[in-house]
């Protein structure tokens, strides 16, 4: 009986450890400069009190000018554009609109993970891209729109960050 609520009691330790670690991730969080892209922001837990996901929107950064979402089946796809001040051409295209933010609305329950995907034509420039995240909760929301030095800690609820490289030999495996 004793090693049976120990067993308990360090799994509910590592619950609540997991919960604080939660947030909004890219699954591969490095891309090409300039590049066709595909990726995914990892949802996780994230939300207190154990309450399921019931939307994630997310915000994309102003450099990301074509940006398309993935369908999720069972959840809905929402996207917000906005207009650009001037055409722009891009692959041969003109553009006069770029996605501003996708919001996924569904239902994740909080003992599940998920990822929802974006394809994107990057910025050619090298660095980092910040993609705020909403997280609605049944009970509220998880804001990971947060950003820090690089060297400093990391902010209590970060923002999904996706690091542009010039070539594949910085890429990360």
């Amino acid at each position: 009986m004793l090693i049976r609520h120990a067993i308990l009691a360090a799994m509910a330790a590592s619950a609540v450890a997991g919960a604080a670690d939660a947030h909004a991730v890219f699954s591969e969080p490095r891309a090409i400069a300039g590049s066709h892209w595909a990726g995914a922001i990892r949802i996780g837990h994230g939300c207190k009190g154990g309450f399921a996901t019931t939307a994630v929107r997310v915000e994309i950064p102003a450099g990301i000018l074509v940006a398309r979402p993935r369908p999720k089946p069972g959840w809905t796809v929402a996207i917000e554009r906005e207009a650009l001040p001037a055409p722009v051409v891009i692959d041969g295209k003109p553009v006069t609109e770029r996605v501003r933010a996708v919001t996924w609305t569904g239902r994740l329950p909080d003992e599940q993970f998920d990822e929802f995907a974006i394809a994107a034509k990057l910025p050619s420039e090298a660095g980092q891209l910040v993609f705020p995240v909403i997280q609605t909760c049944e009970g509220g929301e998880a804001r990971w729109t947060q950003t820090g030095p690089a060297e400093g800690p990391r902010p209590e609820f970060p923002a999904a960050v996706l690091t542009l490289d010039t070539s594949v030999e910085h890429r990360s495996h």
